[in-house]
């Protein structure tokens, strides 16, 4: 028996990365939970509260409209992306010049700033200049995102469909590419069709791709603020205010630093405990 020696010095090399991520992620994490539970009116005085603040948000009609705005997004926009993703990842060519092309157009709406989509879509639903407003308007609908909640929720979705899509698109064709050809082979053999092609070997194959692109599609959509924020302010009214707006609003808007670290918390804490039921579930039905 050989006895193996350890060497300790590679803990020196992961140390530059504990010390960023903590640097990072633990001090403001900590700065956050020192706010939640503590009140101050200035000159760096503070009074402990304890958990005042999450009763607080916790039994607060705006937190619960904002969540439930969310929640009503994110569900919409899963619905509509994955399948979507999906659909476009098997219409690609396998094979030839245009795989280069149309991953290159796929992968450009990824590129562009999250602020600049915001506000090319603002100039682009415009009802009076905008190319979608004025032809959605000229096709008989009275559209105008700015004023009518129902046209400010369509824009909102349609622009992160837009924006997001290619990212489940190339995950999906990423899956699709490294199914071996010997499964379409025997499929082709045994006379399957294109809808049993697509449950037995392709959707198959691709469980775990799609597992990440929910999870990522989930986690994305439920923290967004940047493009709402852009193209709508969260309006009309509050009918766009997801979490992470009404946050910003909480903190930067009125100050309330409490308030607005109690609920940060809470938001992240829903973020993780429903991206692990997901996980969860997902692994589940694939151990199945």
């Amino acid at each position: 028996m050989i006895d193996k020696t350890v060497n300790q010095r590679a803990w020196f090399l992961v140390l530059p990365v504990v010390v960023l991520v903590a640097f990072n992620a633990l001090i403001p994490l900590m700065t956050v939970v020192n706010y939640s539970v503590q009140e101050t009116f200035g000159n760096n005085v503070f009074f402990f509260e304890g958990v005042k603040w999450f009763e607080q948000i916790l039994n607060s009609e705006r937190f619960h409209a904002s969540l439930l705005r969310q929640l009503s997004f994110t569900g919409i926009i899963l619905l509509i992306e994955i399948p979507l993703g999906v659909a476009i990842a098997l219409s690609m060519p396998k094979k030839g010049p245009w795989v280069s092309v149309c991953l290159v157009l796929m992968a450009l709406p990824l590129l562009i700033p999250w602020n600049v989509v915001g506000a090319m879509w603002n100039i682009f639903a415009l009802p009076d200049i905008g190319l979608l407003g004025r032809m959605i308007n000229g096709m008989g609908f009275d559209y105008n995102f700015t004023q009518q909640p129902l046209a400010a929720w369509f824009t909102t979705v349609l622009m992160d469909v837009w924006h997001w899509t290619s990212l489940v698109v190339l995950l999906a064709y990423a899956g699709l590419s490294s199914i071996p050809d010997a499964y379409y082979q025997a499929a082709r053999i045994d006379g399957a069709s294109a809808w049993s092609v697509f449950r037995f070997i392709q959707l198959p194959k691709l469980k775990r791709v799609l597992t990440i692109a929910i999870l990522l599609r989930f986690m994305d959509s439920f923290m967004i603020y940047t493009e709402p924020f852009v193209l709508t302010g969260g309006g009309p009214g509050n009918t766009t205010t997801f979490l992470s707006i009404d946050l910003v609003k909480i903190a930067l808007g009125q100050f309330d630093l409490g308030p607005a670290a109690a609920m940060s918390l809470i938001y992240f804490l829903i973020i993780l405990v429903m991206s692990w039921i997901f996980y969860t579930l997902m692994m589940r039905n694939e151990e199945q």
